[in-house]
């Protein structure tokens, strides 16, 4: 930044429960399928979390490439950084803590970056929080049942969680969780925090992928005052409608939707697999169903969120 260019403030005047509030909110895409895009290599357990030690300026531009589509809210590159992750590679729980912070640290560079390149809407920062599977890096957070009480997931994930609030996210993303008992830890493991959070099940039709109907999981968060909007990401986009009802009905939160292309994961081969059925045309049935919350997920790049943006603005 030079003399001459204006301070551009670090976040948004009006917070996110408020922007919600106010009409609807899009978010960004796949964080993988961009940083693919721009030739970086992602097959390995910690996925785009690995480019926090090595690569952190290409996820800021990622974030930027999304701020740019259209997307007024950034995920940030968390949802597989955890310590116990970090630490089967042999960094400490201190840098494994810097890494965390600057997850969001990055995502906030990257709305200065939009602002300063003419950005007019205001911007948000999403810290991204994902399934205890996503450690694994085995395939299991697409099916839960880990074999863990709901109190060992909440003291796996508190940790990272306060590291992650302490950064100053303008709001929690508890997202792809696959099972309401690790929602549950969540909700438990959020409270007292003082930063918003929405909470976001992968699902298969209209249950959760371990298996739980959807009502019972929405439930859960109904009463949740830290909890802002619920809804589904992850899952194939014809999963989204009935899914976006029943979040409406069970909950009264604002809803958000974020499904990923139609492709399938093989976590065996560490790749994607079959042809894409997402389309934007598809967003304004979304928002005419009562989403306020809604993008794209693994496989959705800046192309398709400046057509979701164009759907829903």
């Amino acid at each position: 930044m030079t003399r001459d260019t204006p301070e551009v403030p670090a976040t948004p005047a009006r917070p996110f429960a408020e922007a919600l509030a106010a009409g609807p909110v899009v978010l960004d895409g796949g964080m993988s399928n961009q940083l693919e895009s721009a030739g970086h290599d992602l097959s390995d357990e910690l996925w785009s979390a690995r480019l926090l030690a090595e690569r952190p300026e290409a996820i800021t531009e990622a974030h930027l490439a999304y701020y740019e589509a259209g997307a007024d809210v950034a995920i940030t590159s968390s949802y597989q950084a955890t310590f116990e992750g970090f630490g089967k590679r042999g960094i400490g729980r201190e840098r494994a803590a810097e890494l965390l912070a600057l997850s969001v640290g990055l995502a906030r560079e990257a709305t200065r970056r939009a602002k300063a390149n003419g950005v007019r809407r205001p911007l948000y920062v999403a810290a991204s929080v994902g399934p205890y599977g996503a450690m694994l890096a085995d395939g299991s957070e697409y099916r839960g049942r880990y074999g863990l009480s709901v109190a060992e997931l909440e003291a796996f994930h508190r940790p990272r969680l306060e590291v992650l609030a302490a950064a100053g996210p303008d709001v929690l993303a508890l997202e792809t969780i696959p099972d309401a008992d690790e929602a549950e830890a969540l909700l438990r493991a959020v409270r007292g925090l003082g930063v918003p959070a929405w909470l976001s099940y992968s699902v298969a039709g209209g249950r959760t992928r371990a298996g739980q109907p959807l009502e019972e999981a929405f439930a859960l968060a109904a009463d949740a005052d830290e909890v802002v909007a619920v809804g589904v990401n992850c899952c194939v986009p014809g999963d989204v409608d009935s899914a976006i009802g029943i979040a409406k009905r069970v909950t009264g939160k604002p809803v958000v939707v974020y499904p990923n292309s139609g492709e399938t994961w093989d976590a065996g081969a560490r790749r994607w697999e079959g042809s894409s059925t997402f389309t934007p045309e598809e967003v304004s049935g979304w928002r005419q169903a009562g989403a306020r919350l809604i993008g794209g997920c693994c496989r959705v790049g800046p192309e398709a969120i400046s057509g979701i943006a164009g759907a829903v603005r």
